[in-house]
């Protein structure tokens, strides 16, 4: 079973404090409206990539996968709930990118319409599972379930935090790991699931409304303390 690579505690991922929705607060040093350095370089690699994909450079695919490979595999990963299964769907991915590159067309970037392909195929990878499941009546077959690599967390608080995540509607379950796990931001998750950036910033919100109100205390319990 793969890792949902947090990187910060469970708890400050889901926590109530007052923000405003659907933003996150990341020191950057610039001023408002000055171009970010990091952003410039992203977006001339991304369009370099495709640029060479484009052409036909195998070596630009081999860019790609240096690039984003391992994320690729750990997000399949938390999708699909094993690894066997997360390497078929980054390999399919990377065929489908060779063979339909030519209708790439910059409405988003490179980088966001790959990732959309890999989605779409762990999506068809469910799907397939789930009817051959039906057909074989396989009561063995597990549900996938994304693991959390918080170092030192306690195996009871993982295990609540499973359930909780299985109790999301699995497209509140797939925003919230691409957002707060993976570390995509809204614009990039609407390009991703075809939806709009405000349909994902909403879903997230009540993803982590319904996070935060399955994983609190009863309201006695937290009195009695």
């Amino acid at each position: 079973m793969g890792t949902m690579g947090l990187a910060l505690p469970w708890k400050a991922r889901i926590t109530s404090a007052p923000r405003e929705r659907g933003t996150r607060v990341e020191p950057s040093g610039l001023s408002e409206g000055s171009p970010n350095p990091a952003v410039l370089d992203a977006r001339s690699e991304d369009a370099a990539l495709a640029a060479a994909c484009l052409a036909g450079d195998l070596r630009a695919y081999e860019r790609l996968y240096s690039l984003h490979g391992t994320r690729m595999k750990n997000l399949a990963r938390n999708l699909l709930g094993n690894a066997s299964d997360a390497e078929d769907a980054v390999q399919d991915t990377f065929l489908k990118v060779q063979r339909s590159i030519a209708s790439f067309r910059g409405q988003s970037s490179f980088v966001t319409w790959t990732f959309r392909i890999l989605i779409n195929t762990c999506y068809d990878a469910r799907r397939s599972r789930m009817r051959k499941k039906e057909v074989a009546n396989d009561d063995s077959a597990e549900t996938p379930r994304p693991e959390p690599r918080a170092p030192g967390a306690h195996p009871s608080l993982r295990m609540a935090l499973e359930r909780a995540l299985a109790e999301l509607t699995q497209h509140q379950r797939d925003v919230f790991l691409l957002y707060e796990v993976e570390g995509f931001r809204h614009a990039e998750i609407a390009g991703m699931l075809g939806v709009t950036e405000t349909a994902s910033k909403n879903t997230l919100f009540q993803a982590k409304k319904n996070l935060r109100q399955m994983l609190e205390p009863p309201r006695g319990s937290r009195e009695a303390r």
